[in-house]
């Protein structure tokens, strides 16, 4: 068939919207229901890209693939399907409009009409109560559901109470938009009902969507609630097939008073170490003073239980040596490297993971995949990537260290023997290095584990000497300081300049003497360790969450303490947070 031909003849005959397009781009011919997408006359000659917004080499790139191009035009929505006539250089381009706008009307319809499902969790509801008198229990629990059900109801939802402190809601995803976009208002809403407690209400939320069936959308919400519990509280989690997305989370986590949960999880913890023949013991990469504490605790657990262990440790920073090399001279203690402990997995083995709770994180990965019984100890807010496979899991945000969380499980342990000093002093320090010596997330509980480690030997002084550095990384972290650059937002950021084995450490207190200047409001310091990764610290005085910018970089943290390991450069990791900042 000639050019002629195509031109005359194929439009004429087609029963829906058709053009021809030349190699150029030009609408050369077009059929009399061509009027059914553009409302305008005239349009031979006029350029293809500049009708439909589509270019020809990705017009031609269409032709027989199930892949499609659709536009809204006239009212109406049409998908373009493509044929192509000739050679590439001169040949003309068979452009239909398939009209699918009632099939995409019932899609739409479809899609909005689908099942959502949000859990909702009263986070200190037990501590609310505690501290409230009698007579006024009654109202603000009245004010709290009052609340949640006009939230739900503006949404058209179905709420039903399961228990005092829970709630399952069902609503159409034609809303989720809407709630998405408030920010999940209700966040703050309940903030604002007056209590008598020193702490405002909040509430945790997990929504579900995009499941198959009713059931894996509300394990989805399940799966939502959990990392909205284990994050801290105080915000939602919406979590799709195959994103999860965060809202909210601006308040310091709410100490729990009460402890039964750490009595059970040390009765729990007491068994599987009785029970198993051989205790690894592992902690995070570029292991701190926290996580290497936390190991001197559950080692003394398991030798109280009459049970081998072997503290897991590959690389041993500038900022750890003093207290290693003090255990290691000690003898009373068994270190191996991650290697030799892949060697010594058995089936009974049981593998304690300290201050961290994500696999890539992990002093080794391998180790943490060929051991079938996992406990996991932390004190980091819950990530995406959490260890699923774990026996015993506590995790808990609001504590300040994960030495506080094993100092606690050791009183409970039930245990007549004493703890070694070195063992104390070790803990202590943990608590002291991630609460920047008890200034920022320390709680009642936090005083009373120190007070406890103080009663069991450990000597102050002694620890103060573990945080001694030498005059070269004091210069270092000093030039650090000194070259700072401060934002009029009251944020101050800085790069530590070259290589540095203990870049970590550096960074974190370079980020913590940032936030003594007067005006700063949250700091940012990067740095490359001696692996030539970058590694940045953040901090924050509470107005800015830290935790969720360190998380846009792959880390985490808390709120007011995060940090991350990145592939950028410092220069560029500094300007990349600057950017995240600017969009918030």
């Amino acid at each position: 068939m000639t050019k002629e031909q195509i031109e005359k003849i194929v439009p004429a005959n087609i029963p829906m919207p058709m053009c021809i397009v030349d190699s150029k781009g030009k609408i050369i011919s077009a059929n009399e229901h061509i009027s059914d997408v553009f409302i305008y006359d005239g349009i031979i000659g006029s350029d293809f890209f500049g009708l439909t917004g589509i270019n020809m080499e990705a017009l031609c790139h269409k032709q027989g693939k199930e892949a499609y191009f659709t536009i809204d035009r006239n009212k109406k929505t049409f998908r373009i399907i493509v044929s192509c006539e000739g050679e590439e250089e001169d040949g003309n381009i068979l452009v239909f409009f398939y009209d699918i706008t009632n099939f995409q009307n019932l899609k739409d319809i479809y899609n909005d009409e689908k099942i959502c499902i949000a859990l909702i969790n009263i986070d200190n509801y037990d501590e609310l109560i505690a501290n409230t008198a009698a007579d006024r229990r009654m109202s603000i629990s009245t004010a709290i559901d009052k609340t949640i059900r006009h939230w739900a109801s503006k949404r058209n939802g179905s709420l039903h109470k399961i228990s005092d402190v829970a709630y399952i809601m069902y609503f159409h995803y034609q809303y989720l938009e809407s709630i998405t976009e408030g920010k999940f208002a209700i966040l703050d809403e309940v903030k604002q009902i007056e209590t008598e407690t020193d702490f405002p209400m909040s509430l945790s939320i997990g929504v579900g969507v995009g499941g198959k069936t009713l059931a894996l959308t509300e394990e989805y919400a399940k799966t939502a609630l959990d990392l909205a519990l284990g994050r801290g509280g105080d915000q939602a989690v919406v979590k799709r097939i195959s994103k999860i997305e965060y809202y909210g989370g601006r308040m310091q986590t709410v100490e729990k008073s009460n402890k039964g949960k750490s009595r059970v999880v040390a009765h729990a913890l007491k068994q599987l170490i009785e029970q198993s023949d051989r205790v690894l013991i592992m902690g995070h990469k570029n292991t701190d003073m926290d996580a290497f504490g936390s190991s001197l605790g559950i080692y003394r657990i398991c030798q109280m239980s009459d049970t081998e262990a072997f503290i897991v440790i590959d690389e041993i920073s500038d900022s750890l040596y003093a207290i290693y090399k003090q255990a290691r001279e000690s003898d009373n203690y068994n270190f191996v490297s991650s290697s030799k402990a892949l060697t010594m997995v058995q089936k009974d083995t049981l593998l304690v993971i300290l201050d961290t709770h994500r696999p890539s994180y992990v002093q080794s990965r391998e180790l943490e995949e060929a051991v079938d019984k996992v406990v996991i100890i932390d004190h980091h807010r819950r990530a995406e990537d959490c260890i699923e496979k774990a026996t015993l899991s506590y995790i808990e945000s609001y504590a300040s260290s994960t030495a506080e969380l094993v100092t606690e499980i050791i009183q409970y342990a039930g245990f007549k023997k004493k703890m070694i000093k070195l063992e104390a002093e070790a803990l202590l320090a943990g608590i002291t290095i991630d609460t920047n010596r008890f200034a920022v997330k320390t709680g009642v509980r936090t005083f009373e584990a120190a007070a406890w480690l103080r009663r069991s030997g450990a000597d102050t002084t002694e620890v103060k000497r573990f945080f001694q550095t030498d005059m070269e990384d004091f210069r270092v972290r000093a030039k650090c300081i000194a070259s700072a650059h401060y934002y009029e937002s009251g944020i101050a950021t800085s790069i530590l300049d070259g290589e540095n084995q203990d870049a970590q450490v550096i960074n974190a207190q370079v980020a913590d003497e940032l936030l003594n200047i007067k005006g700063v409001k949250a700091s940012f310091v990067a740095g490359r360790n001696e692996h030539g990764k970058t590694v940045v610290s953040a901090r924050s005085l509470g107005a800015l969450n830290v935790q969720l910018i360190m998380e846009k970089l792959g880390g985490g943290g808390h709120l007011t303490t995060a940090g991350a390991q990145v592939d950028m450069s410092p220069e560029e990791t500094i300007e990349k947070i600057i950017e995240i900042l600017r969009k918030k």
